[in-house]
Protein backbone atom coordinates (compact mmCIF):
# COMPACT_ATOMS: atom_id res chain seq x y z
CA UNK A 1 0.00 0.00 0.00
CA UNK A 2 1.52 3.52 -1.00
CA UNK A 3 0.76 5.92 1.42
CA UNK A 4 1.01 10.13 0.46
CA UNK A 5 3.22 12.33 2.19
CA UNK A 6 2.59 13.89 5.42
CA UNK A 7 3.34 17.22 4.76
CA UNK A 8 3.79 20.01 7.24
CA UNK A 9 5.33 23.58 8.00
CA UNK A 10 6.38 26.18 10.31
CA UNK A 11 7.94 29.28 10.96
CA UNK A 12 9.54 30.48 14.13
CA UNK A 13 10.32 33.99 15.53
CA UNK A 14 13.66 34.84 16.45
CA UNK A 15 14.52 37.97 18.20
CA UNK A 16 17.56 39.01 20.02
CA UNK A 17 19.13 42.58 21.05
CA UNK A 18 22.34 44.39 21.38
CA UNK A 19 23.02 46.99 23.91
CA UNK A 20 25.69 48.59 24.45
CA UNK A 21 26.81 50.41 27.97
CA UNK A 22 29.44 51.30 30.52
CA UNK A 23 30.60 49.15 33.55
CA UNK A 24 27.71 46.35 33.23
CA UNK A 25 28.08 45.44 37.12
CA UNK A 26 28.75 48.44 38.64
CA UNK A 27 25.96 49.29 41.30
CA UNK A 28 23.81 51.83 39.68
CA UNK A 29 23.72 50.18 36.01
CA UNK A 30 20.56 48.31 35.76
CA UNK A 31 20.90 46.65 32.12
CA UNK A 32 21.67 43.46 33.27
CA UNK A 33 19.11 43.63 35.53
CA UNK A 34 16.33 44.55 33.63
CA UNK A 35 17.02 42.16 30.75
CA UNK A 36 16.90 39.56 33.03
CA UNK A 37 13.43 40.77 34.47
CA UNK A 38 12.63 41.24 30.45
CA UNK A 39 12.63 37.74 30.40
CA UNK A 40 10.86 36.98 34.05
CA UNK A 41 10.02 39.80 36.16
CA UNK A 42 8.92 37.98 39.10
CA UNK A 43 11.01 34.33 39.21
CA UNK A 44 14.79 34.15 40.28
CA UNK A 45 16.97 33.18 37.56
CA UNK A 46 19.92 30.89 37.85
CA UNK A 47 23.09 32.06 35.93
CA UNK A 48 26.12 30.10 35.59
CA UNK A 49 29.13 32.82 34.03
CA UNK A 50 32.11 31.94 32.09
CA UNK A 51 34.82 34.19 32.09
CA UNK A 52 38.20 34.67 29.10
CA UNK A 53 41.11 34.19 31.29
CA UNK A 54 42.74 36.97 29.36
CA UNK A 55 39.40 39.52 30.06
CA UNK A 56 39.77 38.25 34.08
CA UNK A 57 43.13 39.03 34.26
CA UNK A 58 43.07 42.37 32.23
CA UNK A 59 39.73 43.17 34.84
CA UNK A 60 40.87 41.66 38.33
CA UNK A 61 37.83 43.01 40.30
CA UNK A 62 35.37 41.63 37.85
CA UNK A 63 34.64 38.30 39.80
CA UNK A 64 34.12 40.57 43.01
CA UNK A 65 31.81 42.99 41.25
CA UNK A 66 29.81 40.36 39.14
CA UNK A 67 28.89 38.71 42.94
CA UNK A 68 28.12 41.29 44.38
CA UNK A 69 25.90 42.54 41.49
CA UNK A 70 23.86 39.48 42.00
CA UNK A 71 24.24 39.41 45.84
CA UNK A 72 22.11 42.43 45.48
CA UNK A 73 19.68 41.70 43.45
CA UNK A 74 18.79 38.46 45.59
CA UNK A 75 15.18 38.30 44.46
CA UNK A 76 15.92 38.10 40.52
CA UNK A 77 19.76 36.89 40.40
CA UNK A 78 21.06 33.38 41.11
CA UNK A 79 25.12 33.50 40.68
CA UNK A 80 25.78 29.71 40.99
CA UNK A 81 29.33 29.99 39.98
CA UNK A 82 32.15 31.66 37.59
CA UNK A 83 33.98 29.15 35.09
CA UNK A 84 37.57 30.62 33.87
CA UNK A 85 38.59 29.50 30.39
CA UNK A 86 41.59 29.62 28.01
CA UNK A 87 41.11 32.94 25.70
CA UNK A 88 41.79 33.36 22.19
CA UNK A 89 41.96 30.23 19.35
CA UNK A 90 42.73 27.73 22.15
CA UNK A 91 39.36 27.89 23.13
CA UNK A 92 38.58 26.82 19.90
CA UNK A 93 40.85 24.07 19.76
CA UNK A 94 40.81 21.84 23.03
CA UNK A 95 37.96 20.02 23.35
CA UNK A 96 38.54 20.34 27.24
CA UNK A 97 37.01 23.73 27.48
CA UNK A 98 33.72 22.39 25.81
CA UNK A 99 33.69 19.64 28.38
CA UNK A 100 34.35 22.10 31.37
CA UNK A 101 31.06 24.41 30.41
CA UNK A 102 28.86 21.59 29.95
CA UNK A 103 30.20 20.09 33.25
CA UNK A 104 29.29 22.84 34.93
CA UNK A 105 25.63 23.51 33.06
CA UNK A 106 24.99 20.03 34.56
CA UNK A 107 26.34 20.47 37.97
CA UNK A 108 24.65 23.66 38.61
CA UNK A 109 21.47 22.47 36.79
CA UNK A 110 21.36 24.88 34.44
CA UNK A 111 17.84 24.39 32.45
CA UNK A 112 16.36 26.27 29.44
CA UNK A 113 14.82 28.76 31.81
CA UNK A 114 18.54 29.01 32.99
CA UNK A 115 21.07 31.72 31.35
CA UNK A 116 25.12 30.88 31.01
CA UNK A 117 26.63 34.20 30.72
CA UNK A 118 29.97 34.26 28.62
CA UNK A 119 32.63 36.97 29.09
CA UNK A 120 35.15 37.30 26.82
CA UNK A 121 36.91 37.74 22.93
CA UNK A 122 34.75 36.02 19.90
CA UNK A 123 36.75 32.44 20.14
CA UNK A 124 35.50 32.30 23.85
CA UNK A 125 31.94 33.07 23.02
CA UNK A 126 32.20 30.69 19.75
CA UNK A 127 33.14 27.99 21.86
CA UNK A 128 30.71 28.72 24.76
CA UNK A 129 27.95 29.18 22.49
CA UNK A 130 28.49 25.45 21.27
CA UNK A 131 28.42 24.43 24.25
CA UNK A 132 25.19 25.98 25.80
CA UNK A 133 23.05 24.85 22.00
CA UNK A 134 24.34 21.38 22.61
CA UNK A 135 23.32 20.92 26.54
CA UNK A 136 19.73 19.82 27.01
CA UNK A 137 19.47 21.01 23.16
CA UNK A 138 20.05 24.73 24.15
CA UNK A 139 20.20 26.88 27.52
CA UNK A 140 20.22 30.20 27.03
CA UNK A 141 23.15 32.72 26.17
CA UNK A 142 24.01 35.79 27.29
CA UNK A 143 26.91 37.12 24.96
CA UNK A 144 29.24 39.88 26.68
CA UNK A 145 31.77 40.68 24.00
CA UNK A 146 35.20 42.23 24.97
CA UNK A 147 37.09 42.73 22.33
CA UNK A 148 36.47 45.52 19.14
CA UNK A 149 36.19 42.22 16.88
CA UNK A 150 33.50 40.50 19.18
CA UNK A 151 31.34 43.24 19.67
CA UNK A 152 31.23 44.08 16.33
CA UNK A 153 31.07 40.81 14.57
CA UNK A 154 31.62 37.12 16.19
CA UNK A 155 29.04 37.96 18.97
CA UNK A 156 26.06 39.91 16.96
CA UNK A 157 25.52 36.75 14.74
CA UNK A 158 23.99 33.08 15.22
CA UNK A 159 26.47 31.12 14.53
CA UNK A 160 28.75 28.90 17.49
CA UNK A 161 31.41 26.87 17.06
CA UNK A 162 34.48 24.29 17.79
CA UNK A 163 37.91 23.77 15.18
CA UNK A 164 38.01 20.35 14.45
CA UNK A 165 40.23 18.18 12.10
CA UNK A 166 42.47 21.00 11.51
CA UNK A 167 39.38 22.60 9.94
CA UNK A 168 37.93 26.47 11.66
CA UNK A 169 34.43 25.74 12.89
CA UNK A 170 34.45 22.50 11.72
CA UNK A 171 31.57 22.05 14.64
CA UNK A 172 29.12 24.41 14.89
CA UNK A 173 25.25 25.29 15.51
CA UNK A 174 23.50 28.38 14.79
CA UNK A 175 21.46 29.45 17.94
CA UNK A 176 20.24 32.96 18.74
CA UNK A 177 21.72 34.49 21.76
CA UNK A 178 19.08 35.86 24.15
CA UNK A 179 21.19 39.18 24.27
CA UNK A 180 24.02 40.57 23.44
CA UNK A 181 25.66 43.47 25.95
CA UNK A 182 28.76 45.65 24.83
CA UNK A 183 30.65 46.76 27.24
CA UNK A 184 33.22 49.77 26.40
CA UNK A 185 35.01 49.46 29.57
CA UNK A 186 36.64 45.87 28.10
CA UNK A 187 38.03 47.74 25.28
CA UNK A 188 40.31 49.67 27.19
CA UNK A 189 42.39 47.00 28.50
CA UNK A 190 42.92 45.90 24.90
CA UNK A 191 46.32 45.19 23.28
CA UNK A 192 46.95 47.24 19.93
CA UNK A 193 46.71 44.35 17.84
CA UNK A 194 43.30 43.21 19.41
CA UNK A 195 42.53 47.13 19.36
CA UNK A 196 43.00 47.49 15.66
CA UNK A 197 41.76 43.75 14.89
CA UNK A 198 38.41 44.43 14.73
CA UNK A 199 38.27 47.31 12.59
CA UNK A 200 39.30 44.25 9.74
CA UNK A 201 35.51 43.41 10.19
CA UNK A 202 34.05 47.18 9.80
CA UNK A 203 36.13 47.33 6.14
CA UNK A 204 34.61 44.15 5.34
CA UNK A 205 31.10 44.77 5.78
CA UNK A 206 31.58 48.76 4.68
CA UNK A 207 33.16 47.45 1.17
CA UNK A 208 30.48 45.01 0.68
CA UNK A 209 27.30 47.11 1.36
CA UNK A 210 28.32 50.78 2.23
CA UNK A 211 30.39 53.07 0.96
CA UNK A 212 30.10 56.22 3.07
CA UNK A 213 30.78 53.74 5.43
CA UNK A 214 33.68 52.93 3.95
CA UNK A 215 34.92 56.75 3.58
CA UNK A 216 34.02 57.52 7.38
CA UNK A 217 36.18 54.76 8.18
CA UNK A 218 39.29 56.26 5.68
CA UNK A 219 38.78 59.55 7.12
CA UNK A 220 38.98 58.60 10.43
CA UNK A 221 41.71 55.82 10.05
CA UNK A 222 44.33 57.48 12.38
CA UNK A 223 41.82 58.51 14.68
CA UNK A 224 41.27 54.66 14.83
CA UNK A 225 44.40 53.79 14.94
CA UNK A 226 45.27 56.32 17.77
CA UNK A 227 42.13 54.68 20.11
CA UNK A 228 39.87 57.67 19.64
CA UNK A 229 36.84 56.19 21.42
CA UNK A 230 33.63 58.61 20.20
CA UNK A 231 35.26 57.17 16.16
CA UNK A 232 35.29 53.01 17.72
CA UNK A 233 32.17 53.20 19.02
CA UNK A 234 30.64 54.38 16.10
CA UNK A 235 32.37 51.61 14.21
CA UNK A 236 31.40 49.18 16.22
CA UNK A 237 27.76 50.22 16.40
CA UNK A 238 27.76 50.84 12.68
CA UNK A 239 29.20 47.70 12.03
CA UNK A 240 27.02 45.35 14.21
CA UNK A 241 24.00 46.93 13.17
CA UNK A 242 24.60 46.56 9.62
CA UNK A 243 25.75 42.76 10.33
CA UNK A 244 22.40 42.35 12.25
CA UNK A 245 20.25 43.77 9.46
CA UNK A 246 21.75 41.25 6.87
CA UNK A 247 21.39 38.32 9.30
CA UNK A 248 17.32 39.12 9.83
CA UNK A 249 16.79 40.72 6.50
CA UNK A 250 19.23 39.19 4.27
CA UNK A 251 16.68 35.88 4.06
CA UNK A 252 19.78 33.33 4.54
CA UNK A 253 20.20 33.12 8.71
CA UNK A 254 21.65 29.73 8.77
CA UNK A 255 22.90 29.83 5.65
CA UNK A 256 21.36 27.42 3.45
CA UNK A 257 22.36 28.98 0.58
CA UNK A 258 25.58 29.22 -1.27
CA UNK A 259 26.48 32.65 -0.39
CA UNK A 260 27.83 34.12 2.52
CA UNK A 261 28.83 37.45 1.76
CA UNK A 262 29.62 38.62 5.55
CA UNK A 263 33.03 36.06 4.85
CA UNK A 264 34.47 38.35 2.36
CA UNK A 265 37.83 37.87 2.49
CA UNK A 266 37.62 34.79 4.62
CA UNK A 267 38.28 31.68 2.89
CA UNK A 268 42.15 32.73 3.06
CA UNK A 269 42.05 34.55 6.38
CA UNK A 270 40.47 31.01 7.82
CA UNK A 271 43.00 28.73 5.91
CA UNK A 272 46.39 31.50 7.13
CA UNK A 273 44.84 31.61 10.80
CA UNK A 274 45.33 27.43 10.50
CA UNK A 275 48.68 27.59 8.80
CA UNK A 276 50.58 30.38 11.12
CA UNK A 277 49.12 28.21 13.87
CA UNK A 278 46.74 30.61 14.89
CA UNK A 279 49.05 33.51 15.89
CA UNK A 280 47.18 35.61 13.54
CA UNK A 281 44.85 36.94 15.26
CA UNK A 282 41.47 36.52 13.28
CA UNK A 283 40.92 40.43 12.11
CA UNK A 284 44.84 39.94 10.69
CA UNK A 285 43.67 37.45 8.89
CA UNK A 286 41.17 39.06 7.81
CA UNK A 287 42.47 42.06 6.78
CA UNK A 288 45.23 40.27 4.58
CA UNK A 289 42.33 38.14 3.15
CA UNK A 290 40.61 41.09 2.42
CA UNK A 291 43.95 42.71 0.99
CA UNK A 292 44.24 39.57 -1.44
CA UNK A 293 40.50 39.38 -2.35
CA UNK A 294 40.39 42.80 -4.02
CA UNK A 295 43.91 42.41 -5.51
CA UNK A 296 42.77 38.96 -7.33
CA UNK A 297 39.47 41.67 -8.23
CA UNK A 298 41.56 44.54 -9.55
CA UNK A 299 43.97 41.61 -11.83
CA UNK A 300 40.34 40.20 -12.96
CA UNK A 301 38.82 43.52 -13.94
CA UNK A 302 36.14 43.79 -11.56
CA UNK A 303 37.71 47.09 -9.49
CA UNK A 304 40.08 49.99 -10.34
CA UNK A 305 43.73 50.92 -9.40
CA UNK A 306 42.64 53.53 -7.08
CA UNK A 307 39.85 51.29 -5.48
CA UNK A 308 42.10 49.07 -5.29
CA UNK A 309 45.18 51.12 -3.51
CA UNK A 310 42.61 53.28 -0.75
CA UNK A 311 41.82 50.06 0.25
CA UNK A 312 45.19 48.74 0.84
CA UNK A 313 46.07 52.05 2.09
CA UNK A 314 43.33 52.11 4.64
CA UNK A 315 44.49 48.63 6.21
CA UNK A 316 47.72 49.75 6.00
CA UNK A 317 47.50 53.16 7.81
CA UNK A 318 45.28 51.56 10.75
CA UNK A 319 48.28 49.66 10.85
CA UNK A 320 47.71 45.67 9.46
CA UNK A 321 50.40 43.81 7.43
CA UNK A 322 49.47 42.76 4.70
CA UNK A 323 52.35 40.76 3.85
CA UNK A 324 51.55 37.02 3.40
CA UNK A 325 53.30 34.89 6.26
CA UNK A 326 54.07 32.44 3.23
CA UNK A 327 57.10 32.14 1.23
CA UNK A 328 57.52 28.60 -0.46
CA UNK A 329 55.27 26.81 -3.60
CA UNK A 330 54.25 24.73 -0.97
CA UNK A 331 52.67 27.33 1.33
CA UNK A 332 51.18 28.94 -1.98
CA UNK A 333 49.57 25.78 -2.68
CA UNK A 334 48.42 25.06 0.64
CA UNK A 335 47.01 28.34 1.07
CA UNK A 336 45.06 28.20 -2.29
CA UNK A 337 43.74 24.59 -0.79
CA UNK A 338 41.39 26.47 1.65
CA UNK A 339 39.29 27.45 -1.48
CA UNK A 340 37.96 24.25 -1.64
CA UNK A 341 37.48 24.03 1.94
CA UNK A 342 36.06 27.18 2.31
CA UNK A 343 33.02 25.90 -0.50
CA UNK A 344 33.12 21.97 1.27
CA UNK A 345 32.25 24.01 4.68
CA UNK A 346 29.05 25.23 3.29
CA UNK A 347 28.17 22.76 0.64
CA UNK A 348 26.85 23.50 -2.68
CA UNK A 349 28.68 25.34 -5.69
CA UNK A 350 31.63 27.27 -4.97
CA UNK A 351 30.58 31.03 -3.90
CA UNK A 352 33.48 33.84 -3.62
CA UNK A 353 32.41 37.17 -2.57
CA UNK A 354 34.17 40.00 -4.26
CA UNK A 355 33.60 43.45 -5.11
CA UNK A 356 32.65 44.98 -8.14
CA UNK A 357 33.02 48.95 -6.45
CA UNK A 358 33.46 49.41 -3.16
CA UNK A 359 30.22 49.17 -1.50
CA UNK A 360 28.89 46.58 -3.99
CA UNK A 361 29.44 43.28 -3.50
CA UNK A 362 29.84 40.58 -6.63
CA UNK A 363 29.41 36.79 -6.11
CA UNK A 364 32.10 34.68 -8.58
CA UNK A 365 31.77 30.75 -8.50
CA UNK A 366 35.04 29.76 -10.15
CA UNK A 367 38.25 31.17 -9.24
CA UNK A 368 41.24 31.76 -11.95
CA UNK A 369 43.88 30.16 -9.80
CA UNK A 370 46.82 31.35 -12.17
CA UNK A 371 45.63 34.63 -11.21
CA UNK A 372 45.08 33.98 -7.51
CA UNK A 373 48.73 32.75 -8.00
CA UNK A 374 49.87 36.10 -9.21
CA UNK A 375 47.84 38.22 -6.24
CA UNK A 376 48.96 35.91 -3.68
CA UNK A 377 52.68 36.58 -4.73
CA UNK A 378 51.99 40.54 -5.31
CA UNK A 379 50.98 40.83 -1.68
CA UNK A 380 53.40 38.13 -0.33
CA UNK A 381 56.01 40.19 -1.57
CA UNK A 382 54.26 44.12 -1.16
CA UNK A 383 55.34 44.81 -4.95
CA UNK A 384 51.37 46.83 -5.37
CA UNK A 385 51.85 48.19 -1.77
CA UNK A 386 52.77 51.80 -2.02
Amino acid sequence: MELKPIKQSFSVRYEYNLYSTQGLFQNGNSVFLDILKGYKADEKIKLLFVIDKVVSAAHPDLLNQIEAYCAANPNHLNYTQTLLVEGGEQAKNKNEYVEKVLKGINENAICRHSFVVVIGGGAVIDMVGYAATIAHRGVKLIRIPTTVLAQNDAAVGVKNSVNAFGKKNFLGTFATPFAIINDSDFLKTLAQRDWISGIAEAIKVALIKDKDFFNYIVKNATALKMREMDVMHHVIYTCAQMHMQHISQGGDPFESGSSRPLDFGHWAAHKLEHMTNYELRHGEAVAMGIALDVTYAHLVGLITEKELQVILEVLSTIGFNLQLPIGTEEEISQLLGGIEEFREHLGGKLTITLLSEIGKKHDVHEIDVALMRKAIEDLRDQSILK
